[in-house]
């Protein structure tokens, strides 16, 4: 399934952040897209249902594919128009960050995703990513052994999200 993520400001200029429940990790909002629906009103959703904030997307800052998948994740650049921070069934925390005061743990691949927004170029960044690798897994264990246990738990069926 094809995935869109909001990179999401505030008006103080910071980063909107959810807190996994299943993983505890700070992530950015967002997650599949619906038959029917387009990523812009996917992201528009997401944004919603994990964060409570309703968000305005200012534009598409990039297109990941997934090397040997047929998945597309697409990014865009948002900004919090209305709503309050409110928790749900997959966020257990929501709360804005200065960008160069971002909790731990958050994915991975959030300076990546920072990198590309602030490229700002005209067109759509795409982007075919590699899978993770044994030795990346072993390296976030080390640091972060409790979320890549529990992440390990969710992708095993054994505790639900």
């Amino acid at each position: 399934m094809d995935g869109a993520t909001g990179i999401t400001f505030n008006d103080k200029g910071q980063l909107l952040l959810v807190k996994r429940r299943d993983i505890p990790m700070w992530v950015l909002p967002g997650g599949g897209i619906e038959s029917q629906e387009t990523p812009q009103e996917a992201v528009v959703r997401e944004s919603f249902e994990e964060s409570g904030f309703t968000v305005k997307i200012i534009r598409k800052v990039a297109e990941y594919h997934y090397e040997k998948q047929k998945k597309v994740n697409y990014f865009f650049e948002c900004r919090i128009i209305g709503g309050s921070p409110t928790i749900g069934p997959e966020s257990k925390e929501v709360a804005c960050f200065d960008l160069d005061n971002l909790p731990t743990p958050h994915h991975p691949m959030m300076q990546l995703w920072l990198s590309d927004l602030n490229l700002r170029r005209n067109t759509t960044i795409k982007r075919e990513l590699k899978p993770v690798s044994p030795k990346d897994i072993f390296k976030a264990f080390h640091r972060y052994p409790v979320v890549i246990f529990r992440y390990l738990l969710v992708k095993i069926g054994r505790i639900n999200t």
